[in-house]
C-alpha cells in the first residue's frame, strides 16, 4: 500500500470513539462457519450483569420456569426447546470468591450469548413470511467496511440477550454486584436452597477497597462475548431453535476436558501442583533418564497393571498436599471449597515446599522396596499381586493409593507430632525390610482388607484413610488408648467379611479378636 493512502490511526480513532460510547451499539467483527453467523466483541462486566440473562428467562419459558431455581421444568412442552444445562447455584459463591480474591490474575473465558429481539417469539410478526421463514437476521448489524467484516451490533433494550455458554460465569459476576451492593451473599445448594451462613463483604474484600470502589473496578473490566443470532434469514423458528441447541452441544463437545494430571502439569496457582512437578523432574527416583523407562504418567490418574511407570503426576500432587499441608507454612495453600482457584504462594514458600518434598523423596528412595529399582527390577513386578502371572510382590508403595497414604502419614508424624524425620525413616526402613509393605493380598499383611479387597481381588480405594492412620500409629503418632481402640475397631471392621473376621494368621475369629500390631521401635 502506498504510504499516502495508508489510513491515519488518529482519524480512525476519531470515527470510532463516539461509536464506542453508545451502550446499545457494540463494535464487533463478523465471523462465519457453515451456515452460522456470529459477532465477536467485548462488554463491561456491568453490561454483562445487567443485560445478559439466563435462557430460562425467555418469554416462551414463562409458564414452565421454576421460580426458585430459575430452571425450566422438563416436560413434553419444553424438552425440545431447552437450550442450557440446569443452573447449579452452588457454584455462585465459589466464583464470587474467585473474582473477589484474585486481583491481578482473574480471567473468565468469553461468553457465548444469543440475540433474540421481540419479533422472534411472535409468529405473527412481519419479520416472518407466509411460509413461517424469517425475512431477516435476529442480529441487526451495520457494517463499517466494504467487506462487511467489522461493524456495529444493535443491542437496544428490545433485544433479549441470553447466555448460551457461560451462565455460571454470569452468575458469579452478578453475585459480586450483589455482595458489593448489599454487603452480603447467601451461598446456595445446587437447587438454590440456602446453605450455611451468609458471606460478608469483610470476609472477601481487599483491605484497601470499599464496596463502591470494588464495584467501580469490576464495572470497568471487560469480558469477551460471541453474539449468536437466534434466527437467520430463511430459517423457520423450529430450524433456528435446533441450530442454537446444536451450537450449545458443539461448544461443550469440542473442548476436551483436561485430566487431573494435565491440570496439575499446567496449574500455576496451586502450590502443591507446582511443587510436585518440580520434584518430578528433579528427583533421581522420578526424573527421566535415557537408559530407563519413564517413572511418571503425566496424564492419567491411574497406573495400569503392566505399566512400567512408578506413579502419576496426580498422585504426586496429592502426595505433596498430604505431606506438606500439616506444616504451618503450607497449611494456607489448601483452598476452603472445591473448585475455588487458590492464590499462588510466594516464591520463597514454593522453594521451601520443593526442598521439603525433595527430602521426603530422599527418604522414600532409601526404602528397600525402592532400592530394588536401582538393581534393575521393573515396577510391574513390585506392583502385581502374588496370584497374578507372573507373580508379583503386591507392594503398596507401587500403587498411587499407598504412596499418598505414606506421604500423609509421614507429614502428620513429622510436622504435627514433631517426630524426627531420621527416626521416622529408620522405622519405615526396618518395616519395609521385613516385608511390611508387600503381599497385601495375604491375610498376614496389615493391608489385607484395608487396601486390598479379598472378595473382588483388587485394590480397595476406600481404605486410604485407614491405611494412613495405621501408618501414623506404627510411627508412634497415636498414643492415646481411646484413639488406639477406635483404630483397632476400624481395622477389625475392614477385615470382616460377611460377619466373619480374618486375623493375621488367616483364621476366622470374632472381630474383637483382631488386634493391632505393636508400634515400630
Amino acid at each position: 500500500m502506498n504510504r499516502a493512502t495508508e489510513p491515519n490511526p488518529e482519524d480512525i480513532a476519531r470515527l470510532l470513539t463516539p461509536l464506542q460510547e453508545e451502550p446499545d451499539r457494540i463494535l464487533v467483527q463478523r465471523t462465519a462457519m457453515g451456515v452460522n453467523r456470529a459477532y465477536l466483541g467485548a462488554v463491561s462486566l456491568e453490561w454483562a450483569a445487567t443485560r445478559i440473562r439466563y435462557a430460562s428467562a425467555l418469554p416462551l419459558f414463562e409458564p414452565h420456569r421454576d421460580r426458585e431455581t430459575g430452571n425450566v421444568e422438563r416436560g413434553a412442552e419444553t424438552i425440545e426447546t431447552i437450550l442450557q444445562r440446569p443452573l447449579d447455584w452452588s457454584r455462585q459463591a465459589v466464583l464470587v470468591q474467585y473474582l473477589m480474591t484474585h486481583d491481578w490474575d482473574r480471567k473468565f473465558p468469553p461468553l457465548v450469548v444469543v440475540l433474540s429481539p421481540e419479533w422472534v417469539d411472535d409468529p405473527e410478526a412481519p419479520e416472518w413470511d407466509e411460509d413461517g421463514r424469517a425475512t431477516r437476521s435476529a442480529a441487526e448489524f451495520t457494517a463499517l467496511d466494504a467487506r462487511q467484516q467489522f461493524g456495529l451490533l444493535n443491542l437496544s433494550p428490545a433485544v433479549s440477550v441470553f447466555a448460551l455458554d457461560g451462565q455460571h460465569r454470569l452468575m458469579g459476576i452478578q453475585g459480586v454486584r450483589e455482595l458489593a451492593k448489599t454487603g452480603k451473599l447467601q451461598p446456595f445448594s445446587k437447587i438454590k436452597k440456602p446453605l450455611g451462613a451468609e458471606i460478608d463483604w469483610d470476609d472477601l474484600a481487599p483491605d484497601d477497597l470499599s464496596p463502591e470502589e470494588k464495584l467501580a473496578e469490576l464495572n470497568r473490566e471487560t469480558i469477551g462475548v460471541e453474539f449468536i443470532p437466534a434466527v437467520l434469514p430463511g430459517e423457520t423458528r423450529s430450524r433456528a431453535r435446533k441450530r442454537v441447541r446444536s451450537l450449545f452441544v458443539h461448544v461443550n463437545q469440542m473442548g476436551v476436558k483436561l485430566s487431573k494430571g494435565q491440570l496439575a502439569a499446567l496449574d500455576e496457582n496451586d502450590g502443591f501442583s507446582i511443587v510436585s512437578r518440580q520434584v518430578a523432574v528433579r528427583h533421581p527416583l522420578l526424573k527421566d533418564e535415557g537408559d530407563r523407562n519413564p517413572r511418571i504418567n503425566w496424564d492419567s490418574a491411574t497406573v495400569a497393571t503392566k505399566s512400567t511407570v512408578l506413579t502419576t503426576l496426580q498422585a504426586l500432587r496429592d502426595m505433596a498436599e498430604g505431606y506438606l499441608s500439616p506444616h504451618p507454612i503450607f497449611k494456607g495453600w489448601k483452598v476452603g471449597k472445591p473448585g475455588l482457584i487458590p492464590d499462588r504462594p510466594e516464591e520463597d514458600e514454593l522453594r521451601r515446599g520443593i526442598d521439603e518434598f525433595m527430602r521426603f523423596f530422599d527418604g522414600l528412595a532409601g526404602l528397600p522396596s525402592y532400592r530394588k529399582l536401582q538393581q534393575g527390577l521393573e515396577t510391574p513386578a513390585m506392583r502385581r499381586f502374588g496370584f497374578e502371572r507372573p507373580p508379583g510382590e503386591g507392594n503398596i508403595l507401587f500403587r498411587p493409593i499407598g504412596q499418598v497414604a505414606i506421604a500423609q502419614a509421614v507429614g502428620k508424624v513429622v510436622f504435627l507430632h514433631q517426630k524426627s524425620p531420621e527416626s521416622v525413616w529408620e522405622k519405615l526402613e526396618t518395616f519395609d525390610a521385613k516385608g511390611g509393605f508387600s503381599g497385601m493380598e495375604d491375610p498376614a499383611s496389615l493391608w489385607y482388607g484395608v487396601l486390598y479387597d479379598p472378595n473382588k481381588r483388587r485394590v480397595r480405594v476406600a481404605g486410604r484413610s485407614l491405611a494412613t492412620n495405621l501408618l501414623i500409629y506404627l510411627l508412634g503418632g497415636i498414643e492415646d488408648p481411646m484413639s488406639q481402640a477406635m483404630l483397632r475397631r476400624d481395622l477389625a471392621n475392614a477385615r470382616t467379611f460377611e460377619n466373619r473376621a480374618i486375623n493375621f494368621e488367616g483364621r476366622v475369629v470374632k472381630p474383637r479378636q483382631v488386634g493391632l500390631p505393636d508400634p515400630l521401635d
